[in-house]
């Protein structure tokens, strides 16, 4: 996911585990947590999907 910040863009990859109250929390891939405004949200994308 992408999201702008004062600096620019940053991105972010890890599973969605939460979204409420415009905030999304996203688990990376070491475990951490991070959380992020929905109002800064850029883009989103499915990477890696299962394929049916």
């Amino acid at each position: 996911m992408r999201r702008a910040d004062a600096d620019g863009f940053r991105d972010t990859v890890g599973t969605l585990e939460a979204w409420s109250d415009g905030v999304l929390t996203i688990r990376k891939r070491d475990g951490t947590l991070v959380e992020v405004l929905e109002k800064s949200l850029v883009a989103a994308r499915v990477v890696g999907a299962p394929r049916r």
